[in-house]
């Protein structure tokens, strides 16, 4: 705990930090937490998730003490209607913080985060009637990943052991700024997204309402959704699981 409260008082207000050792979820415990009337800024960090998870219920796994498990209570004064923004600004926030260890980080539409090529960040936000809770995963510290996850670690991409506290206090940072930006200064948010989206130009197969579809991706939209070129004819995707690149 200790590294995490040497940088408590040098976060931006109104973030704060809540720790424990392990829980089932953060999203799910901060979410009890905000529903109970708690503040915006609540960072809840563990060390250890037994039920953590991302996007459609996949289980998000992280040995005890290695990696950055951590959920941040939001609650945004802008409207509803753009707060599904907040994916991508979150996204966006994650890849700058990583950006103070590695040349450039790529976003995979819509938040996830990838360093050459494998998958070290996964972001999964959750609304309530008054809040947002967005809960990040970062592969800081493990190694060693079956070939088959494509995934990464900064260790394993620096090549030495990483401080979390470090990477926590760069992320809050530029959660700070990004997520204020959803509404004026979502153009800034979507020109740096476009600058690091790793699907423009690639061959993609995705889920939209649980049908399988193919297309070219031509970019990101000026509302954020993925533009895809399908049968000739670019559609606006707005919502779509299991993005893969095929070509």
């Amino acid at each position: 705990m200790s590294a995490f409260t040497e940088i408590a008082a040098s976060l931006p207000d109104p973030f704060r930090i809540l720790w424990r050792e392990t829980v089932s979820s953060t999203n799910d415990e901060l979410r009890a937490l905000a529903e109970k009337g708690s503040s915006e800024g609540l960072i809840l960090i563990a060390d250890e998730q037994t039920a953590g998870r991302g996007r459609r219920g996949a289980v998000w796994l992280s040995p005890k003490g290695e990696n950055l498990a951590f959920s941040v209570l939001l609650r945004p004064i802008a409207s509803k209607a753009l707060w599904h923004r907040l994916s991508l600004a979150a996204g966006l926030a994650v890849a700058e913080a990583l950006e103070a260890f590695v040349p450039v980080a790529e976003i995979k539409w819509p938040n996830d985060v990838r360093i050459s090529g494998k998958k070290i960040a996964g972001i999964l936000i959750e609304a309530g009637v008054d809040f947002v809770i967005i809960g990040i995963g970062i592969n800081v510290n493990s190694t060693g990943f079956p070939e088959e996850l494509a995934a990464t670690s900064l260790r394993e991409e620096i090549g030495e052991e990483m401080d979390r506290a470090e990477l926590l206090h760069g992320v809050v940072s530029r959660l700070a700024c990004r997520t204020g930006e959803i509404g004026i200064g979502f153009d800034g948010i979507l020109k740096s997204i476009r600058e690091r989206c790793a699907l423009t130009g690639h061959r993609v197969s995705f889920l939209s309402a649980d049908k399988r579809r193919e297309g070219v991706v031509k970019g990101i939209g000026t509302a954020g959704e993925l533009m895809v070129e399908i049968d000739g004819i670019t559609e606006n995707v707005v919502q779509a699981d299991e993005v893969r690149i095929i070509g």
